[in-house]
């Protein structure tokens, strides 16, 4: 069974999970370039039909991109080993599994917002987000 937070609980990550989304999103950019990189010498590659194949290049355009791939794996586990959910990197969504009315639901955070005040519906995504009022604090 997933973890389910409290407010307090999922606030109180904010400060770690700041550090960890923004390691993750920087290393999604460099991730993204490499795989730019690789598919362009690849393609170059291909263009050619292999002729005057560095093999040597080839070799570290993909050692870059799949160390990328790596870090990139591991910032979002550690992210998900604190129990929430990366939704989006683009944008730095979070989101943390609670209980509202006994429905499970999601405390959702976006990186730059200097708290959690919104929720949304396991099926309604970012679009449907709700401000955390009175209601949702006196029920969970």
């Amino acid at each position: 069974m997933a973890r389910k937070f409290t407010l307090r609980e999922a606030e109180s990550l904010l400060p770690r999970l700041t550090e960890l989304l923004r390691e993750a999103v920087a290393l999604k950019a460099g991730y993204q370039a490499a795989e730019r990189r690789f598919a362009s010498l690849t393609s170059r590659i291909a263009m050619l039909g292999g002729a005057n194949l560095d093999q040597e290049r080839a070799a570290d355009a993909r050692r870059e991109r799949d160390g990328a791939a790596e870090r990139l794996n591991h910032a979002v586990a550690a992210i998900h080993e604190t129990g929430c959910v990366v939704k989006d990197l683009d944008i730095g969504l979070l989101d943390f599994p609670a209980l509202f009315r006994g429905r499970e639901v999601y405390l959702c955070w976006k990186l730059g917002e200097p708290a959690i005040r919104f929720w949304h519906g396991i099926d309604e995504g970012f679009a449907g987000r709700k401000p955390i009022g009175a209601e949702f604090l006196e029920s969970s």
